[in-house]
């Protein structure tokens, strides 16, 4: 099964959230409806990125990867096809 590593945008302020996920888009609606916690705050998210990996442990080495890189202009720059992950 693949999986697809997703940027999400917040429509609300200037914020990013990394995650992956068999179904972005189903995953885009419970962060915009029933997510706690970091997402909740700053609704409504729109995805922003996605990407497909032949598998799950893939997909989670490039989300922790980016997570690490804690910056938001590194994921800009994953945005705008200046880094390819």
């Amino acid at each position: 099964m693949s999986y697809f590593l997703y940027i999400l945008k917040s429509q609300s302020a200037e914020k990013y959230y990394t995650g992956i996920s068999a179904n972005p888009e189903l995953r885009l609606s419970y962060h915009n409806t029933f997510e706690k916690g970091f997402t909740s705050r700053y609704r409504p998210w729109e995805i922003a990125f996605t990407k497909e990996y032949p598998s799950k442990e893939i997909a989670h080495q490039i989300e922790l990867k980016i997570k690490n890189w804690k910056s938001k202009k590194m994921i800009e720059k994953i945005l705008t096809g200046e880094i390819i992950v």
